[in-house]
């Protein structure tokens, strides 16, 4: 069991007959009144999301979630393929499943698969990755104001905030969980 205090972003349990992955979450103590705790909750069979409050006393079932690492091979426009690198068997997964990871995914990166009784839900990129600069603007002499960034265009689509030192073709290294700049390699 699972208290509705204990619920994080990512946890899965179960809830109304369903199985919900927290998506979103804030424990809230206001200045009148007790406790509670507001969380986006999407299903994991539906894929539909909703926002719910909790007691933070509520107590919920756990759900029994399998993870195994597979290799992204390609998306055919409608489903992203995944080979798992033991058996070479190989599943599509829509992209409300990826949508998160798969800005940040290369082909044949390997990510880790999220299974509730046998069906994918969610994909989890690595936690860092290298990418290179597809596209950014150049940065201008003198513009040395700390904290100063810029948007860049990396090689698999997504757009990330770096420094005005970064040019086109750097690779740099990015946090997944945020979506932030590391460093260059």
């Amino acid at each position: 069991m699972i208290s509705a205090n204990d619920l994080r972003k990512g946890v899965t349990f179960v809830y109304d007959n369903d199985v919900y992955q927290v998506i979103d979450f804030q424990h809230v103590k206001p200045g009148k009144g007790a406790a509670f705790v507001r969380a986006k909750i999407r299903s994991v069979m539906g894929g539909g999301t909703k926002d719910v409050t909790f007691n933070p006393n509520e107590k919920f079932e756990n759900a029994v979630i399998s993870t195994k690492e597979m290799q992204y091979l390609y998306n055919d426009g409608q489903l992203y393929y995944f080979m798992d690198p033991e058996s070479f068997e190989q599943i599509g997964i829509e992209y409300e499943a990826v949508e998160e990871a798969i800005k940040y995914v290369k082909e044949n990166d390997n990510v880790q698969i999220k299974f509730y009784e046998g069906k994918p839900f969610s994909v989890d990129a690595p936690n860092f990755v290298e990418l290179v600069v597809t596209e950014t603007e150049p940065g201008i002499k003198g513009d040395t104001a700390t904290n100063v960034t810029k948007p860049a265009t990396v090689e698999t689509g997504a757009v990330i905030n770096v420094p005005v030192f970064v040019n086109e073709g750097d690779t740099i290294k990015i946090d997944t969980r945020t979506g932030d700049y590391l460093s260059r390699v």
